[in-house]
């Protein structure tokens, strides 16, 4: 019989790269549009493995019914994974991730955020859309000689950094874990947070959640920074505590926010909201900001981040099935 695989939170996208890659393997999949939740895991009775996207939380109770229902393995699509129980899916429910699948489909994102917000894009085509040629507060800066703070240099911020580089932007670094030949070779300064806070223009996050990350931006934190910073974030949205950001933005201490990520996005992203009224105020607060834009969690989004993502799911099955040492496993 053939190994089944249910897959929860799909899009028409998500069936369409792993149906691609599916070929090579003739899982059997079951496609479902709703979150993974305590309603339907039942759906999940019958089938080997499950496969997860971010905005699933898999807390000890659905790890207890995933168990019950005989499934071996859970499988993220994705590279976080603060959304599952890791301990208590230990020595019961394997456990995979995506590590990597385009570090330059997020670190072009986040580029692309700051170029949109520095130099006004949006506003700019919608008023040139109603025959509104004025310059007036469309006024941007030169980001030759300014200065970045990028907050974790994984893969992705090194990446960002290149392009910063190549912009012939300063970048200073914090990482509890720098890479002193990296930055030696690219001309990085690694500073203490404190320094990054007060001499930056532009501050990106790439950091993952954890308890010592989370609301790492917050009131302490922006106070420290330079006035009319532009504040990125690409990573994990409970990285900045958002009342502190809004409040921020009111008083003029950050100049701009460009926001991949929302700490309260599970009910909103990946979806389409355009016929009910947004009732999380915080979320239509920080929307109704000229100098703030939110994209729905996209920035990895291309056609190669895609397909990667699903090769290495489905590779990452395989070798569950074959016995072999899961190198993309994720443990306490």
């Amino acid at each position: 019989m053939s190994f089944t695989i249910a897959f929860f939170g799909t899009q028409p996208y998500d069936e369409a790269s792993f149906n691609e890659i599916n070929i090579k393997y003739g899982f059997e999949i079951k496609y479902f549009k709703g979150h993974l939740n305590l309603h339907n895991v039942v759906l999940t009775k019958g089938v080997d493995a499950v496969c997860i996207f971010v905005n699933d939380s898999i807390d000890t109770a659905i790890i207890d019914a995933l168990v019950d229902n005989g499934v071996h393995i859970l499988a993220l699509r994705c590279a976080g994974y603060n959304n599952v129980d890791i301990t208590s899916a230990q020595g019961r429910l394997k456990v995979v991730r995506v590590p990597a699948y385009s570090p330059y489909a997020v670190a072009e994102h986040t580029v692309a955020l700051m170029l949109s917000l520095n130099r006004k894009i949006p506003r700019a085509a919608w008023r040139t859309r109603d025959g509104n040629f004025s310059l007036n507060g469309l006024l941007g800066f030169d980001m030759h000689g300014k200065t970045a703070g990028i907050i974790g240099t994984g893969k992705i911020a090194k990446v960002l950094i290149h392009i910063l580089r190549g912009l012939c932007m300063n970048i200073l670094a914090y990482d509890i874990y720098p890479d002193h030949n990296f930055a030696r070779e690219n001309q990085v300064v690694y500073t203490s947070l404190d320094e990054l806070y007060r001499y930056s223009d532009i501050i990106s996050l790439h950091c993952p959640l954890t308890p010592e990350t989370k609301y790492l931006i917050n009131d302490y934190s922006i106070s420290k920074m330079k006035d009319g910073v532009m504040i990125i974030n690409t990573g994990r949205g409970q990285l900045i505590h958002t009342t502190a950001l809004i409040e921020g933005l009111k008083n003029k201490k950050i100049g701009s926010a460009g926001l991949d990520v929302y700490e309260e996005e599970n009910e909103y992203f990946y979806e389409d909201q355009s016929d009910r009224i947004i009732d999380d105020d915080v979320l239509a607060r920080l929307l109704s900001f000229n100098n703030v834009i939110v994209t729905s969690h996209q920035a990895f989004f291309t056609r190669e981040a895609l397909e990667n993502i699903a090769s290495t799911t489905l590779q990452n099955i395989q070798d569950f099935i074959s016995g072999k040492v899961l190198i993309n496993e994720v443990t306490v």
